[in-house]
């Protein structure tokens, strides 16, 4: 456990020190939020109760549901148009039912959010990521990691292998899986285009618009932004990483108010929020500060570091990978 501790803390500093020397400010999003911290599905959020009651808080002096957040990425958007780079670091809550080696209920993700487009996210993901894992290949004091681990972290490349998603279905079909369009790449699939890749980090992007395709498996954020060039398509990218698989969801965001609230209102966990009892004003803080301060085009991700490490160690399980590891079946 000592080890594995040293080793994450080298891979959190590292990790910061990226970012803050490319200008990023640390902010401090809430942990206990409305819907607006939640993903793409509000079903697996975990509501927070007081004394039984589930409709404690009142904002605005009306009572409301609130919940642990799975992302700060609605808070930090607030802040791109004032300062232009933010990230943050923090638990995300997930209600996982699996008890696998790959999903834990409760693990820390480093977010970014930035004035900039689409590849400029991906080339900060980049340079992120490889910059980590050369940190960590190189120092030798403290951190106890086998020769071929340090060989294999030392050979990450600075640029990372690119597939559409509709490339990648067609790869995984010349491959002969049973696949179609719409599906869902999981991680089986993910680990099969890493090894025909060469073994190394591989972007997917440009997933299918769920505004354009909403019965597809493929199921995306509210706000990516459409690709002016491939219709049909938004400006996203998952990372896989070998072993580790989808480590990084990241998207250009749409940024002007109404487009916003017409997606919001059209989306999957929209929906869902209604069967809940819940409406727009779950999202207001966020829609006012977006009209309050103005909008810039800007993009932003979510760093699984759980999934990070568990790259960095080389291991199958998630769970060896984290000093304290929480799934359905480990509460500590």
């Amino acid at each position: 456990m000592q080890n594995t501790l040293r080793i994450e803390a080298a891979t959190f500093k590292a990790a910061r020190s990226f970012f803050e020397d490319q200008g990023f400010i640390e902010t401090f999003p809430p942990r206990i939020v409305r819907a607006s911290g939640a993903c793409e599905n509000i079903d697996t959020l975990f509501e927070v109760r007081v004394d039984g009651d589930h409709k404690w808080f009142e904002p605005k002096g009306k009572s409301s549901n609130a919940y642990l957040a799975q992302t700060g990425q609605l808070y930090l958007e607030a802040f791109v148009p004032l300062v232009q780079r933010v990230f943050c670091v923090g638990p995300s809550f997930r209600a996982e039912s699996a008890i696998d080696n790959r999903h834990m209920t409760e693990f820390t993700m480093l977010e970014i959010e930035f004035a900039g487009g689409f590849n400029d996210l991906l080339e900060q993901i980049e340079g992120m990521v490889s910059h980590v894992a050369h940190v960590i290949a190189n120092t030798r004091d403290h951190l106890e990691i086998n020769e071929t681990e340090r060989t294999r972290l030392s050979s990450c490349p600075s640029k990372f292998a690119r597939l559409t998603y509709d490339q990648a279905i067609q790869e995984l079909k010349d491959a002969g899986e049973i696949i179609k369009w719409g599906d869902d790449i999981n991680s089986t699939r993910e680990q099969m285009l890493v090894e025909k890749l060469g073994n190394q980090p591989i972007f997917i992007t440009h997933f299918p618009d769920p505004m354009m395709y909403p019965d597809i498996e493929v199921e995306k954020f509210f706000n990516m932004l459409p690709d002016p060039e491939r219709k049909g398509r938004v400006q996203s990218a998952d990372l896989i990483l070998p072993v580790a698989g989808e480590s990084v969801g990241a998207a250009a965001r749409v940024h002007e108010a109404d487009e916003l609230i017409d997606r919001l209102t059209k989306s999957k966990m929209f929906a869902r929020l209604k069967n809940r009892g819940g409406s727009l004003d779950d999202f207001s803080w966020y829609i006012e500060q977006n009209k309050k301060n103005g909008a810039v085009p800007h993009a932003g991700c979510g760093f699984g570091m759980a999934r990070i490490l568990k790259w960095i160690h080389g291991t199958d399980d998630i769970r060896t990978a984290v000093t304290f590891p929480q799934n359905k079946a480990i509460l500590i």
